[in-house]
């Protein structure tokens, strides 16, 4: 029997075809554990504790009827093998900067961040109140995932570095760690990028191996202790304005799940991400103020510097153009952040820079 025929038996065949048509869908019974694995090393400060909060607000939600069972980086699978893992179904559930998958599709760079692109405030206001979270379950629906934001971490430094950054120039050749669409961003101008695992940064940066890294921000860049290598620290920089983390679920996974244990997992992702960004906030300048007493020279680029980063980054997204998943999620993203930052400069932003005049 074809499908038709089937809806037109079913619209006539009495209470036995409706009740079945209607009965409510099959859900996993029982108390069940899912595996969590992250990108990141066990205790990486923030980032690591963003996958912990989530998995622990979700068990204490559901009462243990859900208990996460977070695995780190290496411990399952490696930081990079995490999405394979959980679309495979080898694990149920991963948890990392979506930027790491661009060689997946590059939209997912969207959900982590992209050179010169939102803001923290900015990326929820997208996510949350425009078309963020739709395009984001838009990719899922392509890799077997279903996906929210479960962390930031703000603003993120320009990074560590072995010497100076006068010019330009002294990209070229420089070996220097960064992930993204910010480190394709970053080869334009001549650098030779590495893309490493965070629990791999310190030593590669202690051997030579790479000249210079960015990582997050002052307390996770000290908790990660590269001010015993380097003094060259830039504060600001191009390639994370304010870094999302997803929590993502294996799309089999996820649907076998009641309503209940799906809102629980929404509500514990979007808890992660607001307590993290405060985490990393509420630490930053304390630790900031310890590295400049250490001896760290705090340093910004300089406007060529920007300008030449601006133009790669241009070329950069430019690059993935023509991709018609990718060129709807860019469009609406530019055009959030035209709507969303135009406010916040013209209030919060005025109201911070008179603040800081009149109460100093």
């Amino acid at each position: 029997m074809d499908r038709r025929s089937f809806i037109k038996k079913s619209a006539l065949g009495g209470s036995m075809a409706a009740a079945t048509a209607l009965a409510a869908p099959a859900y996993a019974q029982g108390n069940r554990t899912l595996t969590l694995v992250t990108t990141w090393g066990r205790g990486l400060a923030g980032v690591h504790d963003a996958a912990q909060r989530a998995a622990d607000t979700i068990t204490a939600m559901t009462d243990g009827a859900l208990t996460i069972d977070l695995k780190a980086a290496g411990e399952l699978v490696g930081a990079f093998e995490v999405f394979d893992a959980v679309t495979s179904g080898q694990a149920d559930m991963y948890h990392g900067p979506d930027y790491y998958f661009v060689g997946q599709h590059p939209g997912f760079a969207f959900f982590t961040s992209v050179p010169f692109g939102m803001t923290a405030q900015e990326l929820n206001n997208w996510y949350y109140h425009g078309e963020g979270q739709a395009f984001h379950d838009e990719l899922g629906q392509i890799f077997g995932l279903k996906s929210f934001l479960a962390g930031n971490t703000g603003a993120q430094s320009g990074g560590w570095f072995s010497k100076e950054i006068n010019g330009p120039e002294d990209f070229q050749g420089l070996k220097f760690r960064m992930p993204g669409l910010g480190g394709e961003a970053l080869g334009k101008m001549g650098a030779s990028v590495q893309n490493l695992p965070g629990a791999e940064v310190y030593q590669a940066l202690a051997s030579g191996a790479i000249d210079g890294t960015e990582w997050i921000g002052p307390w996770a860049d000290e908790k990660a202790g590269f001010q015993e290598i380097t003094k060259f620290y830039y504060t600001a920089g191009m390639h994370e304005p304010g870094a999302g983390l997803s929590l993502a679920t294996n799309l089999d996974v996820w649907e076998s799940l009641s309503p209940t244990h799906q809102k629980i997992i929404e509500i514990a992702a979007g808890e992660a991400s607001q307590w993290n960004l405060a985490q990393f906030m509420n630490n930053n300048a304390a630790a900031l103020q310890r590295l400049q007493a250490g001896g760290v020279k705090v340093l910004e680029f300089n406007d060529a510097v920007w300008d030449a980063m601006g133009a790669a980054a241009k070329a950069t997204l430019d690059q993935y153009a023509g991709d018609e998943l990718y060129d709807r999620i860019r469009a609406s993203h530019d055009a959030s952040i035209r709507s969303s930052s135009g406010w916040i400069q013209l209030s919060e932003g005025v109201y911070r820079t008179q603040r800081d005049r009149v109460m100093s």
